[in-house]
């Protein structure tokens, strides 16, 4: 199955606009099919790396799935005319982590998930809320926190162990991309799926924006005044270096 990417204007990348029933009818055809998939999403950091680092970007473009995880990516597509596609609310198709990972019950034939990522503690409240969200798959997890060569290693043998159908790997950005870049060819078939910070949010450690902020575009805002010192470049100073990475774009292909 190959979804047609559509382009999302000024920020001058590509993305599969999916809702939640969309994208569970995509992973039912994965999971039947069976072979390597992989979902990735687009918010203004991920748009940050991918013009600043060409490692980031190959990513995203062999990924199969790049869902909008990000008010600003929704709003620059739904002015940019392919949201005439769309049927139903515009923001139904904001995909964080967290709005889809409950709706894995509804994948058919999902029978093994691999949770890779955060702590100890928020890896094990993940892994038991996903059991309980999906209670006919096995799910297994594996804590991320410290990662190293030793850990990669000690991971991708574990995955080779279990052979899941779908992976939620949840080390961060740009780190989750890099272990997949470097790793892919030797890891196991399976639909990798990076989820960032949706382990913990999963465990309940890390809370999660009450719906009406999200629905207004201010998770960030939510993020600043819990994490303030986590977050604030990625919040007040990187949507700075991203206008500069735009602009000597924009420049080049003129030039």
């Amino acid at each position: 199955m190959t979804l047609a990417r559509q382009h999302i204007p000024v920020l001058d990348v590509d993305a599969t606009p999916l809702t939640v029933p969309g994208l569970t009818a995509v992973l039912n055809g994965y999971i039947a099919a069976g072979g390597t998939r992989i979902v990735v999403g687009h918010n203004l950091h991920s748009v940050t790396l991918l013009h600043s680092d060409s490692g980031f970007r190959s990513i995203y473009e062999q990924s199969d799935v790049v869902l909008i995880d990000g008010a600003p990516v929704l709003w620059l597509w739904a002015r940019g005319g392919d949201a005439d596609r769309a049927t139903g609310p515009v923001m139904d198709y904001r995909l964080g982590s967290t709005d889809w990972i409950p709706a894995l019950a509804g994948v058919d034939g999902l029978e093994r998930i691999a949770v890779i990522g955060a702590g100890a503690v928020a890896n094990a409240g993940a892994v038991d809320r996903l059991r309980d969200l999906v209670p006919h798959a096995r799910v297994d997890g594996m804590p991320g926190e410290g990662w190293n060569e030793e850990l990669e290693e000690k991971a991708a043998a574990w995955l080779a162990g279990l052979q899941p159908q779908l992976v939620l790997l949840g080390l961060g950005m740009p780190l989750q991309e890099q272990v997949l870049r470097r790793r892919l060819a030797t890891l196991p078939p399976a639909v990798y799926c990076t989820v960032g910070g949706a382990i913990e949010q999963l465990a309940g450690v890390q809370k999660l924006a009450p719906r009406w902020i999200g629905r207004l575009g201010l998770e960030w805002a939510w993020r600043l005044m819990l994490h303030p010192r986590r977050v604030a470049y990625r919040v007040l100073g990187e949507p700075w270096v991203l206008l500069g990475l735009l602009v000597r774009r924009r420049l080049r292909q003129k030039g």
